[in-house]
């Protein structure tokens, strides 16, 4: 029995033999469905598992500051202090002679006599040198003949006056009996005021000779250069033999004498202490090299206007140097104790937040942060000092965390032993 190939059944590879090898179109619309359908829930899982990461992500966030906003930070912490009232300011200086003269000879000569040198101690009055000019002695005599005569002419000229005030009295008597004629009287008369006149002249000659002879002997005097205050001679220009001048313009000075019993120091003082500096304040001089003594005075006066190019004010200190231990011409430092005018805060500088805000500082109060902005006056180093923003007492926190907010809860660390909070 033979068995016959059923042109029906598929072959080997699930194929159904047809006719002709046409694809079939209802399979290949169906095939394409199935793609499409295997696209849209592809993407409809990437979708979704898109929406998810991105829900899980955002829940992560949330979670983690809802963390951070519970948990609650560790700072250490320090007190605003007051600036104490007081101002410490520390400036260079050079020291000064209270008074500097320097001597010109008054009388022209040759030096005769020099009493003092270099470093000598001089007291007021003291004579420093003796100047040869005997022309001077000379006019002095002469002036002294010239008064002399001028005396004796005025001497005569009185007896002159007092024969005419006679002859006048006697005369006037008889021309008022008649005796004599009225011509006689007249005559008289002129007379007696003629030598009155050459009286008053002779008088006036020998005042005038006196003042002259005055002269005279004040520039003899000029002949002793004597010390015009207490002090010391610092320079010297001249020795015994030289020629001076008494000439301030053209001639050369003698000495130099500077007054030391005082020390007069001349500071400026920036604009912003300069307000409480006045007659009186504080001021402390100290000398590198002479590093464990302290040297006291206060300020004597000021020029009460600030300079326009530096904006700082003129100060004049006097400082007691009884023991001569100071000298002039030292460089030194002076602290200047100025009373505060405004008041101010000191803080550390580790407190110090500066972002694009400004600047400021976050302050703890009943464990929560409240950042507050402030003013730096100026800068001390470890600290600074502001005029706002806080007050005294204040707990502010040291080295803040960058991503510290304002409200954030905080726990305060105590101090390490030996620190102050």
């Amino acid at each position: 029995m033979s068995i016959t190939e059923d042109p029906q059944l598929p072959d080997a590879k699930g194929r159904l033999p047809t006719s002709a090898s046409v694809p079939d179109p209802d399979n290949r619309a169906l095939r394409n469905r199935i793609l499409m359908g295997g696209c849209v829930l592809l993407l409809c899982a990437i979708l979704g598992i898109g929406f998810w990461h991105h829900y899980a992500s955002r829940a992560q966030v949330v979670d983690r500051a809802g963390q951070l906003q519970e948990n609650i930070l560790n700072v250490r912490t320090a007190l605003v202090r007051a600036n104490p009232g007081i101002i410490s300011v520390r400036l260079p200086a050079i020291t000064q002679a209270f008074s500097q003269a320097n001597i010109f000879a008054r009388a022209s000569g040759y030096i005769a006599r020099r009493e003092v040198d270099i470093g000598s101690h001089i007291k007021a009055g003291q004579l420093l040198v003796a100047i040869a000019a005997p022309e001077v002695d000379h006019q002095i005599a002469q002036a002294e003949g010239t008064l002399a005569s001028m005396q004796a002419a005025l001497q005569q000229a009185t007896a002159n006056r007092d024969r005419a005030q006679d002859t006048f009295n006697r005369d006037s008597r008889l021309v008022q009996q008649g005796d004599l004629s009225q011509q006689v009287g007249d005559t008289d008369r002129l007379n007696l005021e003629a030598q009155n006149a050459a009286v008053a002249v002779a008088a006036a000659n020998v005042q005038a000779q006196l003042a002259q002879l005055q002269v005279l002997r004040q520039q003899k005097a000029y002949l002793s250069v004597l010390a015009p205050f207490n002090g010391v001679v610092t320079q010297r220009n001249v020795d015994v033999g030289d020629l001076v001048q008494a000439n301030a313009v053209t001639g050369t000075f003698l000495f130099t004498v500077m007054q030391t019993d005082t020390i007069r120091i001349l500071v400026y003082v920036q604009q912003a202490e300069a307000f409480g500096v006045a007659p009186g304040v504080e001021a402390v001089l100290r000398v590198p090299e002479i590093p464990d003594h302290t040297f006291s005075g206060r300020v004597t006066r000021t020029a009460n206007a600030l300079q326009l190019d530096t904006r700082t004010l003129l100060t004049e200190i006097d400082v007691p140097n009884p023991e001569q231990e100071l000298s002039p011409g030292l460089y030194c430092t002076v602290e200047l104790r100025i009373p505060r005018k405004t008041p101010s805060l000191i803080v550390p500088s580790d407190a110090i937040i500066f972002n694009r805000r400004g600047l400021s500082i976050a302050v703890v109060e009943d464990g929560i942060t409240h950042i507050r902005s402030v003013n730096v006056v100026r800068d001390l180093g470890a600290t600074v000092e502001v005029d706002r923003g806080v007050k005294e007492g204040d707990q502010v926190i040291l080295t803040p965390p960058i991503d510290l907010a304002d409200g954030r809860k905080v726990n305060i660390r105590p101090a390490p032993p030996g620190q102050l909070s």
